[in-house]
């Protein structure tokens, strides 16, 4: 798996032709919109009320569509194929920047305006295509990548974009004629990549669409809220837009006011953001090792608070100085401590926002996705009409400087994650499995992406060497796992909060407590029957001698009441590493323990119930962990 790399997607067909659509997408609406800007309030000699006026109508323009047609947009990317939608998207791209290049032609704002509202529109009904083409597209293991790729490529394309939008209306007398150009062939450049684009079949073709918009609109939030993670993954990436907008909304006005400079400040604070953003998407395969990683969402959400927080702090007066350019505010004190807390809110909101989104695609199913990301849209143009609306009462109404408002940010940030993982404390017992077995172990892994399925119900089988093993199985796999434990190990504390909340199933022995053990084989049937993997540790106990003891028949009963597939797997390299009985401190000392052991975890093909035996089973998992204990 170390040979993998996100970047690979980048030559294959399935991702890179929607790649490049949707960068382009990206960077072309944020041309028009800032040529448009700078067009309406600095050039046509509008008085400044009139200036304001379009400059605030603007963005609520754009962001109106959201409201209005998000949940029919969700309902045609579920109905229809997923690629000739986005050529339609592309090409309604096209007929709207013509519309946008004649506004800048005649230096219409109504027809600019109008147009605006049209690219919300074509943005809307891209939207819900955008987000669940991809698992389509890609495996399981490999959406966290995807996404970091998608995330990474937005952020760098609206930034791009604002600067090519500003600087072409100031070539001169012709920037109006040379913005119209661009936007006209950036929209056609989109058209003829995305025709590349591989099929993806519709998830829904037999789906009615209802065309009374606020009836469906509370239909595809009702879809959000059915699973309590996936609805939280939702309300965190809204939260991700509403932070992000009353950042970024503050900018202009903190690089004049408080860094002592104008726009290249401006622009600077832009780019550490939105560049630290795309480095932490990135960053994201690296650090989960290509699985839907949640516990990267709490690092992300802690990063995010405390870098906020610190801006307030780095500089919470304004500047003594004013008219900086970029060389002489980097030679003021404290600047280099500004620039870091910018750029490292957006590499801990790139943790943050793209495993949600992995999340959200892993969870939600394949017919109702589209609908689904509808639902997130709409959440996400609420939180960003909030945002802004937020921030203008703090400053004009509350009397907030803009580093207290960073300040706010940071501390509501710290209480909206908070309330969300005390809701789902899965995001935090993913984190603590992830960074503990970071911490203890570096892990290679043989044969998980193939032989363990994507999904529907599996057992899994594994040889039981330490008491991190359930942790070091559950954070390299990409789906959530069902462990069966001895319940002495399930009741280890701190450790204990970590099973149940993994839903791990504790077992006893029959002599020990039957009553136990029949409750385990009861809800291990239940877990199969709703298609969830089942981890199992067949020899019953840890190994006191880093052999494999005799797998029990336990394995055999449970595929008698359920017939699924059946994964060997095994750990190799873990009896050498603390928290095996090896360890001095839980058993005789015999050989040194080691701190962040190299160890292995290995899958083979998965075996039909008939054929697996607990014997059989046995043979299997002896032949993948080989000598090595």
């Amino acid at each position: 798996m170390a040979s993998h790399s996100q970047f690979s997607l980048l030559r294959e067909r399935r991702f890179l032709p929607f790649f490049v659509t949707q960068s382009l997408g990206a960077f072309n609406d944020n041309v028009y919109r800032n040529a448009m800007l700078m067009l309406i309030v600095y050039q046509l000699g509008l008085s400044t009320e009139q200036g304001a006026l379009y400059a605030n109508l603007a963005p609520a323009l754009f962001i109106l569509p959201y409201f209005l047609f998000s949940a029919t947009a969700g309902q045609i990317a579920e109905k229809y194929e997923k690629a000739a939608l986005i050529r339609v998207t592309t090409t309604m791209e096209i007929v709207i920047m013509s519309i946008a290049a004649a506004g800048f032609v005649v230096k219409s704002p109504a027809i600019l305006l109008g147009a605006l509202f049209l690219t919300g529109l074509q943005s809307t009904l891209f939207g819900p295509v955008k987000y669940s083409i991809l698992p389509q597209a890609l495996k399981p293991e490999e959406l966290t990548g995807g996404n970091g790729l998608v995330e990474m490529g937005t952020s760098i394309s609206i930034l791009l974009g604002m600067i090519v939008g500003t600087s072409l209306m100031r070539i001169g007398t012709i920037g109006p004629v040379v913005a119209a150009v661009a936007v006209v062939t950036l929209a056609i450049s989109g058209y003829l990549v995305s025709r590349s684009i591989p099929r993806a079949p519709a998830a829904a073709p037999d789906l009615r669409i209802s065309w009374i918009p606020i009836a469906e609109s509370l239909g595809v939030m009702r879809l959000v809220r059915k699973q309590r993670a996936v609805r939280n993954a939702v309300l965190g990436i809204s939260w991700f837009w509403f932070m992000g907008t009353a950042l970024t909304a503050q900018l202009p006005n903190y690089a004049q006011l408080y860094l002592g400079g104008a726009e290249n400040l401006y622009l600077l604070a832009l780019a550490l953001f939105s560049v630290g953003t795309g480095l932490g998407s990135l960053a994201c395969e690296k650090l989960s090792a290509r699985t839907v990683e949640i516990g990267l969402v709490p690092l992300g959400a802690l990063g995010m608070t405390a870098f906020c927080i610190d801006l307030y702090f780095a500089r919470p007066g304004e500047a003594a100085a004013a008219g900086l350019s970029v060389a002489q505010f980097v030679d003021q004190p404290g600047s280099w401590r500004i620039m870091l807390d910018l750029a490292l809110v957006g590499v801990f909101a790139g943790f943050y926002v793209v495993p949600l989104f992995a999340l959200i695609q892993s969870r939600t199913p394949k017919d109702e996705l589209s609908r689904v990301i509808a639902g997130l849209n709409i959440q996400n143009a609420v939180f960003i009409v909030a945002a802004a609306v937020l921030g203008i009462v703090a400053q004009q109404v509350l009397g907030f400087s803009i580093p207290e408002v960073f300040l706010a940010v940071g501390v509501l940030t710290a209480i909206v994650t908070a309330i969300i993982f005390s809701i789902v404390p899965e995001f935090f017992m993913r984190f603590l499995s992830w960074a503990l077995t970071r911490l203890l172990y570096r892990v290679e892994l043989h044969g998980i992406e193939a032989n363990v399925p994507d999904e529907g119900p599996a057992l899994l089988v594994c040889n039981h060497v330490s008491y991190m093993d359930a942790l070091l199985i559950a954070g390299q796999v990409p789906r959530p796992i069902r462990f069966v434990m001895d319940h002495r190990i399930f009741s280890i504390p701190v450790l204990s909060w970590i099973f149940r909340t993994a839903k791990a199933i504790p077992i006893a022995g029959a002599r020990e407590d039957p009553v136990l053990l029949e409750r385990a084989f009861e809800a291990i049937d239940q877990a199969l029957a709703d298609g969830e993997l089942v981890a199992i540790f067949p020899e019953g106990a840890l190994t006191r001698d880093g052999e494999i003891a005799p797998f029990r028949s336990g394995v055999e009963r449970i595929l008698a009441r359920r017939a699924v597939p059946v994964v060997p797997m095994a750990l190799r390299g873990m009896w050498s590493s603390m928290w095996s009985r090896r360890d001095s401190r839980l058993g005789r000392l015999r050989l040194p323990r080691r701190f962040r052991a190299r160890v292995e975890l290995a899958a083979a093909p998965p075996l039909a119930a008939a054929e697996a035996s607990a014997a059989t089973l046995e043979a299997a998992v002896r032949a993948l962990r080989g000598p090595r204990a």
